[in-house]
């Protein structure tokens, strides 16, 4: 079981109760990239007859990424909605079928499976169970009673990598993932596709380290322990480069990455991803620039919602965007005052081109 409160949810969250399944709304848009949300805690819920599930993803749900994300959806609407909630932590890919058994055998009323680890069994399981419901965050289905839960992540990161070059004074960038899989490259597209946008734009030469989306080949982790030497090596090694901005795909490598900047003394920051890592793991808010947001806590709450409330589920696929406030950049928080005007002009004027459909993120 996790050990910590929701209050990262509620600031994610506020009142949201929008719905996720069929045709219905998406969640609403977090905070401009520009502004800085505000925790609003309501006192808790009456206990209603639902139970709400999770398998987590190796890394523990302490991983201040996707996992965490998930299970702070899970506690804000146990806190909110009254639901009951149960989990199920996985240490080795081994221990993902077991957990998701060990879900249908506590009734689980909707069980979300999260990482592309636990896509093919949990659609094992929804096969062998089809009188109950199931969600696969960053896998797929091919089943009525499993619902995919994805995200363009190339969105917010073609925002993320134009934001790095134009903050970057040596006009070198960086990025490295975990394993190479769509959902950790999506962002890496991105992020390589927004830095050489600003180049272009401006007539200056930048270079992305790490990542070359045509032969598809760059720097992995191989696989999203947290903060590991593999990782710090990674590290080192593009701030080697003269990269003085870093975009670390593999979940809980803030760490790492700032031990590297540290030790080389250079003037570098980096880039987070999934949550808004300046405001949930403050330690690092001096380092981090911005981040690139999987806001899987708002999709997990409002899955439930509406489920709790009677709702119909629907396997219909969900993809977070700009455009549904699914994904986007955090605020800017302390590097606000050194990002100019015309950038975050910028910045507004690409994301509206990208949700008008007149800015391809992966071109």
């Amino acid at each position: 079981m996790k050990l910590k409160n929701a209050s990262a949810a509620f600031a994610l969250l506020g009142a949201s109760a929008l719905v996720l399944s069929g045709c219905a709304a998406a969640p609403e848009e977090e905070p401009a990239a520009t502004s800085t949300a505000t925790a609003t805690e309501e006192p808790a819920a009456e206990t209603i007859d639902f139970l709400a599930c999770a398998v987590s993803d190796e890394g523990s749900w302490n991983d201040k990424s996707f996992n965490e994300s998930t299970y702070d959806g899970l506690e804000a609407a146990q806190s909110q909605l009254g639901v009951q909630i149960d989990d199920a932590e996985s240490n080795t890919p081994e221990e993902f079928t077991p957990n998701l058994e060990a879900m249908v055998a506590a009734g689980c009323d909707i069980t979300f499976a999260v990482g592309f680890g636990l896509a093919d069994p949990v659609n094992l399981i929804a096969e062998a169970n089809p009188g109950m419901n199931f969600v696969s965050i960053d896998g797929y289905s091919a089943h009525p009673n499993l619902k995919p839960l994805l995200y363009n992540m190339a969105e917010s990161s073609y925002l993320a990598g134009y934001l790095a070059a134009s903050y970057s004074t040596t006009k070198v960038v960086s990025t490295y993932g975990g394993i190479p899989i769509p959902a950790v490259t999506d962002f890496m597209d991105g992020f390589y596709y927004g830095a050489m946008a600003w180049g272009m734009e401006n007539d200056v030469e930048v270079t992305v380290v790490g990542w070359d989306p045509v032969a598809m080949t760059g720097d992995f982790m191989g696989d999203f322990t947290p903060n590991s030497l593999i990782s710090k090596g990674i590290a080192l090694s593009h701030i080697e480069a003269q990269a003085d901005v870093v975009f670390p795909v593999a979940g809980d490598q803030f760490g790492a990455v700032s031990e590297a900047i540290k030790e080389t003394g250079v003037e570098a920051v980096m880039i987070g991803v999934d949550k808004d890592i300046a405001l949930t793991s403050p330690e690092y808010a001096d380092l981090v620039l911005t981040s690139a947001e999987k806001r899987m806590t708002n999709a997990v709450y409002d899955i439930i919602a509406e489920l709790s409330a009677g709702g119909e589920f629907s396997g219909e696929q969900y993809t977070g965007t700009l455009a549904n406030g699914g994904t986007g950049l955090s605020p800017f928080y302390e590097f606000d005052a050194m990002i100019d005007d015309a950038t975050k002009a910028r910045l507004a004027e690409l994301e509206a081109g990208i949700i008008a459909g007149e800015v391809d993120p992966k071109a």
